[in-house]
């Protein structure tokens, strides 16, 4: 632990972090009740507190004991996203319960209230604050102004106030210190004695002032009701309820609410393998996740999330504009916005040294055939399960079914992103089949109209190529791209989007080849960056989604004992809250951005299926 002189700390694991949102960002807070991570006003906004990614200069909250002769243990409050952070001592015991209240949309600027109270259980305490913000990624200058009831911290893009106990603070004996960029205080409290801060976004011309522990208590039990009223809504009963409710309020934490967007992840740049390059922005929209989200959130029963997305959705398909990707991108800003240009931090050291830091997406510019498959499937899945669709948006799709049925034969750079060159990737050519066909299924159970004679022409013409290309004799598997012997996760969908059967020998032979080749411990790799290259420099952990795929595939072929084995396997690589971040390590540890919605969508979509099959 830092000594008292510097709360500035040395990077946590990335598993030892739970998080705090309010449907507009979140926070990660670290189990030394650190945050070092929080963008603001939204989840794409730059950072205020980043030292995850930069321990020296990229700002942080700190709330914790004084002294390092501690220890801490996270949980949520059940059933809300309240985080409490337990700190235990040979004094006492106490806990930061740190929450983000939802307001509603109707009442103005929404105030971003960060609210952290420390509430001592038994005996006493001394705590120590430490706030150093970093405005835009600690590239712009601010101002720390000290208020009677309060401090202002004013940048040019954005000014915070922090309010509550440190009025009181500021009265004591042990007064607030301002150091560098930021402030700190030392404060005690003792058995049933609490204390409030509030960080806040402010209009200019804000004045400070107290805040009430009534209404700090107001703001929690809002918070609670608010938590609660929306898992209730969730249908799912069986064997792995903790976990799925937990996936559940996750995802909902990583939705902004102004447009009904989903964030792939609500950080930046932690690296695929600790001091490599693979290290991306996540904190967008991606059609694909768009899609699974959909699918999951219906399947638990939350519809009136499901039809904020179909909107987004549906917006995305009216900006009919083909490029060299083709209609859609692969991903948008959570506003809609289409530009994500990519830049490195110039300065930046990222998580334990794993430069570079990137801000934006340039894989936004790539063309990746496969997700109008889960645009449409979505849309396909909305219209059975949900609401039917309407006029205008069946319009868009019979625009891109046509599209796809002239375009489905090209390379692209496939569901991994990566960059290494464009392929004739056999994952594109099966959702090219899954878009074609689901569309057909529309048009046959509505009378919609549309080409059906051309659409199945296509359809039947993508089936078949995926069988004599996508196919290798030699393998005795279906392959990443024709012409190879690279074996792809991403092929275990075969099954669930029903285009083989789950006990065809072909697909049982493949399902073998990838167990064998790519599965360690029920963990899976997306692929062998050896085998094929992928443009970039490093290796990588097991992918997260995959593993689930892999149970999903298991049960669907009836295989249930190994399949429950595996996602009982996955489930203890979750840490201490029930999150996910993209991949596992080597060691078991958790890499790249987290929590990662996609992850948690595959874990409710195999929990469900797998629950199901075993009765």
């Amino acid at each position: 632990m830092a000594d008292a002189g510097d709360l500035r700390q040395e990077y946590l694991p990335i598993a030892e972090h739970g998080l705090v949102g309010d449907l507009h960002t979140v926070a990660l807070v670290g189990t030394t009740g650190t945050i070092d991570w929080y963008c603001c006003p939204a989840f794409d906004s730059p950072s205020v507190f980043g030292s995850i990614l930069d321990s020296k200069t990229g700002g942080y909250y700190a709330l914790r004991p004084e002294g390092d002769d501690w220890s801490s243990k996270q949980l949520y409050f059940p059933d809300t996203n309240i985080l409490i952070t337990r700190f235990f001592t040979h004094a006492g015991v106490a806990e930061v319960q740190d929450f983000m209240p939802i307001e509603s949309a109707n009442t103005g600027m929404h105030r971003h209230r960060l609210i952290r109270r420390v509430v001592a259980v038994r005996g006493e305490m001394r705590f120590l604050i430490e706030v150093q913000p970093r405005f835009d990624y600690a590239r712009a200058e601010h101002e720390v102004e000290m208020h009677p009831h309060g401090v202002l911290f004013r940048s040019p893009v954005l000014t915070l106030a922090l309010e509550g106990a440190i009025a009181r603070t500021m009265g004591s004996e042990r007064r607030l210190e301002r150091v560098d960029g930021g402030i700190r205080a030392r404060f005690d409290v003792s058995a049933g004695e609490s204390q409030t801060f509030v960080l806040e976004r402010v209009p200019e011309d804000h004045i400070a002032r107290p805040y009430p522990e009534h209404e700090t208590a107001a703001a929690f039990d809002a918070t609670v009701r608010y938590w609660r009223g929306w898992l209730g809504h969730s249908r799912y009963r069986g064997r792995w309820r903790e976990m799925l409710q937990r996936s559940a309020l996750t995802l909902k934490l990583l939705t902004y609410a102004p447009t009904g967007a989903l964030v792939a992840a609500p950080t930046t740049s932690l690296p695929e393998q600790l001091g490599g390059e693979r290290n991306w922005d996540y904190r967008y929209t991606w059609i694909r996740d768009a899609a699974f989200s959909l699918y999951g959130l219906l399947r638990l029963g939350f519809t009136e999330e499901a039809s904020a997305f179909m909107a987004w959705l549906t917006d995305r398909t009216r900006e009919w504009k083909v490029g060299p990707s083709g209609p859609l991108q692969i991903m948008y800003g959570i506003d809609g916005r289409a530009e994500l240009p990519e830049f490195e931090h110039p300065t930046w050291s990222g998580y334990r040294d794993s430069a570079p830091v990137r801000i934006g997406n340039a894989a936004a510019d790539q063309r990746q055939l496969d997700i109008y498959g889960e645009l449409i499937d979505s849309i396909y899945l909305y219209n059975k399960y949900g609401s039917p669709i309407h006029y205008d948006t069946w319009e868009n799709v019979r625009r891109i079914v046509d599209w796809l049925c002239e375009n489905w034969d090209n390379v692209d750079e496939g569901i991994w992103e990566t960059r290494g060159g464009q392929k004739d990737f056999t994952y594109s050519r099966l959702m090219s089949w899954v878009a074609i066909e689901r569309a057909i299924r529309m048009n046959r159970a509505r009378g919609l109209p549309g080409d059906i004679v051309g659409w199945l022409g296509e359809r039947d013409r993508i089936y078949n190529q995926i069988m004599k290309k996508g196919w290798s004799e030699e393998r005795g598997a279906f392959v990443q791209h024709y012409g190879s012997d690279v074996l792809d996760a991403s092929i275990l969908l075969m099954p669930l989007v029903l285009f083989i059967a789950p006990t065809d020998p072909r697909w049982l032979s493949t399902l073998d080849a990838i167990g064998d080749e790519l599965v360690s411990d029920s963990l899976v790799y997306r692929y062998d960056p050896e085998a094929s290259p992928d443009g970039l420099r490093g290796d990588e952990g097991t992918f997260s989604i995959c593993s689930f795929w892999y149970v999903e595939a298991l049960t669907r072929a009836g295989r249930l004992e190994e399949a429950r084995l595996a996602f009982e396997k996955m489930l203890t690589y979750a840490n201490h809250l029930g999150l996910y971040s993209e991949e596992i390590g080597p060691t078991g540890e958790q890499l790249g951005n987290f929590p990662q919605a996609f992850t948690h969508l595959a874990l409710i979509s195999a929990a469900f299926n797998l629950d199901r099959a075993l009765g």
